[in-house]
């Protein structure tokens, strides 16, 4: 099945770097929901596993969806793939995804039946696990990815953001805030940001090779200026809820980020190659997961 099946090449393939995002979204999540006096372990860790599953689930699906596609070619200037190094073959790697696809889907059931009181939710949360696992694959894979024709950021907003987030909080609570969606937009839209790096990066080669990602629609230019308002937008929108819902200097805590948000922008804004955003990709995982986890800890103890 591969040139080599040691374990090593299979944690490089699921990209442990961008794992931060699954668990910012469940921790920012209960977090909240834990302030309102819910809160389960089991809970927790059930969706905290989930979500670490379909994440890998895209990666994977990624790997190969780009390396069938010829998008993974030496002119890409992020980091070597397993299949486009052939460490691991096609074959291989299809395996690999539906072993995930069935290990996610017993976790996703797992945590709904013990989560879920009622049919109408139970259903509920099923069709939403199914569509995150169809757009898991679809991002890449098949005759029409949606993540070629600029819709990528829009499924990371809505699985990192807004279900990720709101859906943690109603398995935790059994309820919807509609405020909820303030910190689930932030987290959704510091997501889109490690996205837009790797598509503001690759955007040449992407143009070459059919994949019009946003930014490749956008331009350089708007690109960057785009990755500047996920930004602001972000800060802006736990602000916002701070004001509205904590009443407490502590909710305030997020802010301890901002001088690294400002020095990530301004480097994001101030480069001209693609190749000078290579070590920003970290950063930008670094910056979303810390500003949650302050979030999250500012929250807990107000």
């Amino acid at each position: 099945m591969t040139k080599s099946s040691s374990l090593a090449i299979w944690l490089d393939a699921a990209r442990p770097k961008t794992l931060p995002l699954a668990i910012a979204s469940i921790v920012c999540g209960s977090a909240v929901a834990a302030w309102h006096g819910k809160f389960s372990v089991i809970i927790f860790i059930l969706a905290l596993l989930t979500a670490l599953l379909l994440q890998i689930l895209s990666n994977l699906a990624n790997d190969y969806g780009d390396a069938v596609k010829g998008t993974d070619n030496d002119d890409r200037l992020g980091p070597q793939r397993a299949i486009q190094s052939g460490l691991v073959t096609p074959q291989a790697m299809r395996k690999a995804m539906i072993i995930n696809g069935i290990l996610t889907a017993i976790s996703g059931l797992t945590l709904i039946t013990l989560a879920c009181d009622n049919l109408r939710d139970i259903v509920g949360f099923i069709i939403l696990g199914a569509l995150a696992i169809v757009a898991s694959v679809a991002y890449t894979v098949g005759n029409k990815p949606y993540g070629y024709r600029g819709l990528g950021d829009l499924s990371v907003l809505i699985f990192f953001g807004w279900l990720g987030v709101a859906g943690t909080y109603f398995l935790q609570t059994g309820e919807i805030a509609w405020l909820i969606l303030l910190p689930a937009t932030a987290c959704g839209m510091l997501a889109v940001g490690v996205l837009n790096i790797n598509n503001l990066r690759d955007i040449e080669n992407d143009r070459a090779s059919g994949k019009f990602t946003l930014a490749v629609r956008m331009g350089p230019l708007w690109g960057r200026k785009y990755h500047l308002f996920l930004l602001g937008g972000s800060v802006f929108c736990l602000a916002l809820f701070n004001l509205l819902e904590i009443h407490t200097w502590m909710g305030w805590l997020f802010i301890l980020t901002l001088p690294l948000l400002f020095k990530h922008g301004k480097q994001v804004w101030e480069s001209t190659e693609g190749a000078e955003l290579r070590p920003m990709m970290g950063m930008m995982v670094k910056c979303a997961l810390l500003t949650n986890i302050l979030f999250a800890v500012g929250i807990l103890f107000s």
